[in-house]
């Protein structure tokens, strides 16, 4: 890779985490997916060559237990939810140029390939070890059979994963108190052989990587801590009947691997390898070459949820790195969603289901620009119908569409379409006319845009993206309300032309940052302005062309979301949640797992329950007593010995802070100087690592997202 600015001249592959073949898709899973298509667009808008690639997760666990259960053969199972999301995908318009799934010869080929050469290497060794045994039954219990307590911080867990706490991968035989969960009863611990990929080797390796990725913080930030702790060597087979075969090794002709299947958690990362060879067996290699996007100098971005980022940035470069494929440039991890404040329940039916949203008829792009720009990527984010209606109706109504319908209109019903400038212009003559030029304001502010958006990508947010289009609209409106063209038209014609002329321009550059968060509206807006062809090929080096000069009467691209439509929507929400709710104590609710199924193998996001309020109020006497401060990080320095530690100068106004905080894992500390914050300014003072801390800064949540201020508040301003 080449570690350049977007665009580069090398092939780029932006990948989704695989969804998991065995559910529905809802509003929640949808976040990474519309993530991932709004940045491949983007990519391509800026210029640059992507292959925009997914597929099904066909193996695993979940899969065989559900396909059991419902006595059908797991591959049939399977395949009807892979068709489902085939044909569910760009009803949102997410559009990869392939699709496919993990059970395809193609993802098997390469698998077994691959692992052939770990084993080559000598990066795999066979090891006894102890598997959890359902002694009822007389099998073994692989990933979700068994049930029991996380060794590292005694949470609820599932056999391959802390879900409900800590979010660490667990080998088999390392979960406690296990219990089998086709019977219920106690599990016991059998020696079996397994293969393991000796992952402990490649610490080093490993390090280096995570000092090259680019991407989320906490996707580059949070496994420095997996590696300092020991990196554990992986199991890569299952004694299960579903999946791929652990393949024939030569001079192997007594492997212990005969009966075993890979873990699901290899084959699944390399279907994107598969996905995009498959793209390239269609398009051709002379469109688009898969081999050097993956074996020579690709620009691979993985956008996922952030629960399998331990899989992203540990075992899949570990493996890429052993087979000699290309190590990914960057992983944009997303945070979770809630719903009203709380988790998502799919066995509860506490979800806003994708297919619930296209049948209440609302345009898929409403959606699309909500989940990309309500919040970074990286933070939790809560939907509610409401917050829904006001990003609607303040943003994309009341800014975008209120800005291009009053200058196209008046740009149709004054000038048939874009002013001609040059027809004002005295020198100008019946057989030579002057180019149509924007005003230097204007084409000043479309190019401050422009570079916002090329910023937005090269830094992963596709938030700022959506932001630098909005914020165009915004400048629009303010223009074309300062000169007030409809007054122009008799008292300075040609004034009234230049403005709407610019105007036009905006709107033309609008169609193009937008498409990629809004890509159907966009269309409509490129036709409204009479442009032929499709707006999803034009690049950002088209926003200064000039627009057609004629045009027909535009429509209205945005429409109000009522209030009380919301009010309705919001009683059927809770409406089926009780009724959930209630057969689930009546005890109709079969499925008992609450856990969502969402993105490559056994994923599953959970229910993210969120932590109950503190029942304990306080006065506000006693809230008065709290003095809360504007702060800004001066400096940053690692505090020796500690993993998580630094040390901070923090600009109180007053005075400048010494404070310790555990934050050396969860962000860059190099881009940290110059922060906002806030400080808890009378907090005891403490000492931590042989370091006086003098104070606090507010964070939220696990990924201790740092609390600041909406506007530019003066360091040190109180907190009221």
């Amino acid at each position: 890779m080449s570690h350049e600015e977007f665009p580069t001249d090398e092939p780029a592959v932006v990948t989704c985490g695989l969804p998991y073949a065995n559910g529905d898709l809802h509003i929640g899973h949808l976040r990474t997916y519309v993530g991932g298509d709004v940045f491949s667009r983007a990519l391509e808008k800026l210029g640059q060559q992507t292959a925009f690639v997914c597929g099904s997760d066909m193996h695993g666990t979940p899969i065989a237990v559900q396909s059991i259960q419902e006595g059908v053969d797991p591959e049939e199972f399977a395949l009807e939810y892979h068709e489902q999301y085939q044909e569910t995908f760009p009803k949102f318009a997410v559009e990869f140029d392939n699709y496919g799934h993990t059970h395809e010869e193609t993802n098997r080929e390469l698998t077994h390939g691959i692992v052939r050469t770990l084993e080559e290497k000598g990066y795999v060794y066979e090891k006894e070890i102890k598997v959890a045994w359902d002694p009822t039954e007389d099998q073994p219990l692989p990933d979700r059979y068994v049930e029991g307590t996380c060794p590292y911080c005694g949470a609820k867990a599932r056999g391959d994963e802390c879900d409900e706490g800590c979010g660490r991968h667990l080998e088999p035989g390392e979960i406690e108190d296990p219990v089998s969960t086709i019977t219920g009863n106690p599990a016991e611990y059998r020696d079996r052989t397994h293969k393991f990929f000796e992952v402990s080797e490649l610490s080093a390796y490993l390090t280096d990587f995570l000092d090259r990725l680019e991407g989320t913080a906490n996707a580059r930030n949070q496994p420095r801590q997996w590696i300092e702790d020991g990196l554990q060597d992986w199991c890569i087979t299952r004694d299960l009947d579903w999946g791929f075969d652990y393949p024939e090794i030569d001079g192997d002709d007594e492997s212990s691997a005969e009966d075993l299947v890979l873990y699901v958690w290899v084959d699944a990362p390399i279907e994107y390898i598969a996905s995009t060879k498959q793209y390239t067996e269609r398009v051709g290699d002379d469109v688009y070459d898969w081999q050097q996007a993956w074996k020579d100098d690709g620009e691979i971005v993985h956008v996922i949820g952030r629960d399998i980022i331990q899989h992203h940035t540990i075992f899949w470069p570990a493996m890429l790195h052993v087979a000699e494929y290309e190590e990914p440039r960057a992983v944009m991890a997303s945070g979770f969603m809630t719903l009203n404040g709380k988790g998502f329940s799919t066995s509860r039916n506490r979800a806003v289901w994708a297919r619930e949203y296209l049948e209440e008829g609302f345009h898929e792009d409403l959606l699309r620009y909500y989940l990309a720009t309500n919040g970074g990527f990286q933070q939790d984010v809560d939907f509610s119908w409401s917050k829904f209606r006001e990003r609607v109706n303040g943003e994309l109504v009341g800014t975008v569409g209120n800005f291009l319908y009053r200058s196209l209109l008046f740009a149709h019903r004054n000038f048939d379409g874009t002013p001609d400038v040059s027809g004002s212009h005295p020198e100008a003559s019946e057989t030579e006319s002057r180019p149509a030029e924007v005003s230097e304001e204007v084409r000043g502010r479309i190019e401050t845009a422009v570079e916002a958006y090329r910023e937005a990508i090269n830094d992963y947010s596709i938030r700022k993206a959506g932001q630098a289009a909005v914020e165009l609209a915004q400048f629009g409106n303010e223009y074309i309300q300062r000169n007030e063209p409809w007054k122009l038209t008799d008292e300075d014609p040609e004034r009234a032309a230049q403005v709407i002329r610019d105007c036009v321009q905006v709107a033309k550059a609008l169609a193009i940052l937008l498409e990629p968060l809004t890509p159907g509206k966009a269309q409509q807006l490129w036709d409204q302005l009479g442009e032929d062809g499709s707006v999803h090929e034009a690049t950002v080096e088209a926003v200064h062309e000039a627009p057609p000069e004629t045009f027909g009467e535009p429509a209205e691209l945005f429409e109000k979301i009522e209030a009380e439509r919301v009010e309705a929507l919001n009683e059927k929400l809770e409406s089926r949640a009780e009724e959930a709710t209630d057969d689930a104590e009546t005890g109709s609710d079969e499925a008992g797992d609450e856990t969502e199924s969402d993105e490559a193998g056994d994923e599953g996001t959970g229910d993210m329950d969120l932590e109950p309020l503190v029942e304990d109020r306080i006065s506000f006497e006693d809230f008065e007593g709290i003095d809360m401060r504007v702060g800004r990080i001066e400096t940053v320095e690692d505090i020796e010995d500690s993993d998580k530690l630094v040390r901070l100068e923090v600009d109180i106004g007053i005075e400048t802070r010494q404070v310790v905080a555990g934050i050396k894992q969860l962000h860059d500390v190099d881009e940290l100087p110059g922060t906002k914050v806030i400080l808890l300014a009378n907090m005891e003072k403490a000492e931590l690592f042989g370091f006086e801390s003098n104070g606090m800064i507010l964070a939220a949540g696990d990924e201790a997202d740092l609390l600041t201020t909406h506007e530019d508040a003066d360091v040190g301003l109180r907190i009221q």
